[in-house]
């Protein structure tokens, strides 16, 4: 195949946005058989099925979804350029679609994505939180331009992107001051039989933790483990136990949860990846993003050492 016919790519790129042959022709308004007709064209040129009945619906196959992530992108392309050349006014001009790992701190997550809000061209942001190697396809069919995470991509997930390492903090114990005025004095000593809300074994900084107790002769009482960084705070708040996070969001902890830290886990640091298909990256919106987040993170580990 050396050249896409752009007429059979729109249509494609229609009716996998609709979800059905007659919405997209109903969108298009044109007769189903031509717009059935058209993507069959595209597939015949292509070599490989897009589309796979299942019932009524229409499912796109492993390579229909990586096509309509160029196509998305080709003609979100053409449409601004239209509405630039109309000289109208148009907040989508620039995109980041941002997936963000579920076992990455919602408050480090934020801290690093703010800049994109600020400044005289901010960038519209959409931000998807879920498995990181659920992620990392979706990175691979371009319907996410960054993956944020708490580790690099593990060797079993077979995707062609890189990882660029942000930046990383040291990791504290915090707690409520009726916790800490119990657990605080002789720490690290005082977590043993402590009241503990971690994150599940599939966290970085969990599997730290476990190999930190076990080499200090430690065993807290782990009342909950949480997938949603959020939550173990919220449980955190409410005095139910005490729980990890960096250091960097040390005075966000304080501020939105009641809490801070008792002492610092010697050894252990969180750190922070930015995960991208370009070895070096190009993309002016992500370069923007990621050297925003790693001097972001710089400031904050240094405000938080010095506090």
């Amino acid at each position: 195949m050396e050249w896409i016919n752009y007429h059979h790519l729109l249509y494609f790129w229609v009716t996998a946005r609709e979800g059905s042959i007659t919405r997209a022709s109903e969108r298009l308004n044109l007769a189903q058989p031509t717009v059935s007709g058209q993507i069959q064209s595209l597939e015949k040129a292509i070599g490989e099925q897009l589309f796979l009945r299942q019932g009524r619906k229409l499912t796109m196959t492993e390579t229909g979804r990586v096509v309509f992530g160029y196509a998305d992108q080709i003609f979100t392309i053409g449409q601004e350029l239209v509405d630039t050349l109309r000289n109208r006014p148009n907040p989508s001009l620039r995109r980041l679609k941002v997936g963000v790992s579920e076992s990455l701190p919602k408050l480090v997550a934020c801290s690093l994505l703010e800049g994109a809000l600020a400044g005289d061209d901010p960038i519209h942001l959409t931000c998807r939180e879920g498995d990181p190697e659920a992620l990392l396809t979706e990175l691979a069919t371009f319907s996410v331009d960054l993956v944020l995470a708490d580790a690099p991509i593990p060797p079993t997930v077979k995707v062609k992107a890189f990882s660029h390492l942000l930046g990383d903090s040291p990791v504290a114990i915090y707690g409520t001051e009726e916790l800490i005025e119990k657990f605080g004095p002789d720490f690290p000593d005082s977590l043993d039989s402590a009241p503990m809300l971690l994150p599940t074994e599939r966290s970085v900084v969990r599997q730290q933790l476990d190999a930190y107790f076990e080499r200090m002769d430690i065993r807290p009482h782990i009342v909950a483990e949480f997938e949603d960084s959020a939550m173990m705070k919220s449980f955190g708040q409410r005095s139910a136990g005490l729980f990890p996070a960096p250091m960097f969001v040390s005075s966000e902890i304080k501020r939105q949860y009641g809490a801070r830290a008792i002492g610092v886990v010697e050894g252990i640091r969180e750190p922070i990846y930015a995960i991208t298909i370009e070895r070096r990256i190009k993309n002016p919106a992500v370069l923007e993003v990621t050297e925003y987040a790693r001097n972001r993170l710089a400031e904050l580990q240094a405000a938080a050492l010095a506090g």
